[in-house]
């Protein structure tokens, strides 16, 4: 449809009308700004500034400049701004290669998942690391050095095996960091017992008012270790003062928030221990370890069976009498005493030990006619072995030799008061696997001791190596409750050069503190300056 002659006229005089009122409207804004500019004669000058000339071409530099910095300006950001989005574009590629891989296809296409998919991808990766952590499973080990050792701690202290020289086997965590990990550890467990989830095994029936409450008064005990690559794990005991029922609490922080594990109720009031120990002499060692057994298990645990593997004919006598006279005096009659006329084998004793027990599956702790333990030991012992699941394997804390630890004093303390983690009273022996906690049925399903090895030392380890290569969890941390009393050690003649060697190494270590050796291989040093100060003393006039 053609539009007609007329109105194209009148659009056309509307048009040019337009442009000319435009230019019109430009002429004058132009002579506008020219009687505004200051004169060129050189006479006028910018109010306040004398002599200087301000003219059109000084406001036209001006604004070039100006014009210019801005300009510069932009480009600036504008490259910032390109920097920017091609780094964000990285991130978005490499984000969205990541969700390809794990997210499933639909249709043939990669389905891209919105945030709550990247959420759940995230507590997937942490649950990963959970399941590639030793948390519920152990795991194989090449050797003895490949176990990532716990460290313990309570509410005012940890107990630690990596010390160096200023660090101590006991100590309250110095570090406000450290202070505030197991703080937030020890409410985080709070929580997942005052509020449980449907997971944990608790009723819905049992409402707030019928559930024990726990407080960070109940807290007894803690073990915490690091894997590198993957987080720390945390395991948590909490228990009330008039209960034997524990909370036993298992949280992991994969490298970020704290996850929970799982949570369960512990009930230990039933678990008897079997407390095998072998023996050949000694007989005065054994009259102070019962001494020990009347004090914690007679007289505090109540739950406990002892086992004795007696070698040899010579003391067996002075044994019996111990054991009969305990039995009279306390009235406890749950003990076995075994008898065998043959060489000592520390792996040969435990091992018959394990085998007279004959009421079925029992928790055995290994242990020897030198070693101090307390109750709340047991009450660990009891905690971190598992049938089937884990052994519990703890460092114990070897004590000095008090004639050298208590020099200064006419005679050494107590037994008793010797128990202190301190550098120069003992060191955590964490090259020795010989206290254990494990089950019965443990012991026999990976072969026992090899009984092979002679005399002391080498079968502790074999078996160790034999948890370790397997499927249980072992967990291996120092405990404040577990002590090996000096004892003088003898290297024998028939040794060769080398065994005597590491053997006066090893009563070296067992001996003294680093200082206190140093005292003693300097006392002649040390004595001949007291000489000498002394004598300076003497010869200095009086008045």
């Amino acid at each position: 449809m053609r539009m007609p002659r007329r109105g194209l006229v009148i659009q056309a005089r509307t048009r040019w009308l337009l442009v000319g009122l435009a230019l019109l409207f430009s002429l004058v804004l132009l002579m506008y700004l020219l009687e505004c500019a200051p004169q060129t004669d050189g006479n006028g000058s910018l109010p306040g500034v004398v002599g200087e000339s301000m003219g059109k071409e000084y406001y036209q530099a001006l604004l070039q400049e100006q014009e210019e910095h801005y300009q510069n300006r932009a480009t600036s950001l504008k490259r910032q701004i390109a920097q920017l989005k091609q780094e964000l574009q990285e991130m978005s590629d490499k984000l969205k290669s990541l969700q390809e891989k794990k997210s499933p296809k639909v249709n043939g296409m990669n389905y891209q998942g919105t945030k709550e998919q990247t959420s759940n991808d995230l507590l997937e990766f942490l649950h990963s690391q959970i399941d590639k952590a030793e948390v519920s499973v152990g795991a194989k080990l090449p050797s003895e050095y490949g176990v990532i050792p716990f460290e313990s701690f309570t509410s005012m202290k940890v107990f630690q095996l990596e010390m160096g020289l200023t660090r101590h086997p006991e100590e309250k965590p110095v570090r406000k960091d450290k202070r505030d990990e197991l703080v937030e550890v020890i409410e985080a467990g709070l929580e997942v017992i005052n509020n449980p989830d449907e997971e944990d095994g608790q009723d819905e029936d049992d409402g707030v008012g019928d559930r024990q409450l726990y407080s960070e008064n109940d807290f007894i005990e803690g073990y915490y270790r690091t894997e590198r690559d993957k987080g720390t794990q945390y395991e948590l005991f909490y228990k009330k003062m008039d209960g034997m029922e524990y909370r036993h609490v298992t949280l992991f922080r994969p490298f970020g928030p704290l996850m929970k594990v799982k949570s369960e109720t512990v009930d230990i009031s039933r678990s008897i221990i079997n407390i095998i120990v072998p023996l050949a002499g000694r007989t005065e060692a054994f009259a102070q370890f019962m001494q020990n057994f009347r004090d914690v298990c007679i007289h505090q645990d109540k739950r406990v069976h002892l086992t004795v593997v007696y070698f040899g004919q010579d003391g067996l006598s002075e044994v019996k009498s111990i054991l009969e006279s305990v039995a009279r005096e306390t009235d406890f009659h749950n003990y076995t005493l075994v008898s065998l006329n043959e060489e000592f084998n520390r792996g040969r004793g435990l091992d018959m030990g394990a085998r007279a027990w004959e009421k079925g599956e029992v928790l055995m702790f290994f242990c020897d006619v030198d070693v101090y333990f307390t109750a709340e030991f047991l009450n660990s012992c009891r905690l971190n072995a598992e049938p089937g699941k884990k052994v519990f394997y703890p460092v114990v804390f070897s004590l000095y030799n008090p004639a050298i630890v208590y020099a200064n004093q006419d005679i050494p303390p107590p037994v008793e008061q010797q128990l202190v983690h301190k550098k120069d009273s003992g060191f955590w022996r964490d090259f020795g696997f010989g206290m254990t906690c494990q089950y019965r049925t443990d012991f026999l399903t990976v072969g026992g001791f090899d009984l092979e090895v002679k005399g002391w030392g080498g079968e502790d380890v074999h078996l160790y190596r034999k948890y370790l290569h397997g499927d249980l969890m072992v967990i291996r941390t120092p405990v404040p409750g577990l002590f090996h009393l000096w004892h003088e050690k003898h290297c024998a003649d028939e040794l060769t050069p080398e065994q005597y060697r590491m053997c006066i190494q090893s009563k070296a270590m067992n001996e003294a503190s680093h200082s206190h050796l140093g005292m003693l291989v300097f006392r002649e040093e040390i004595e001949t300056h007291l000489r000498k100060q002394a004598y300076r003393t003497n010869s200095e006039p009086v008045g």
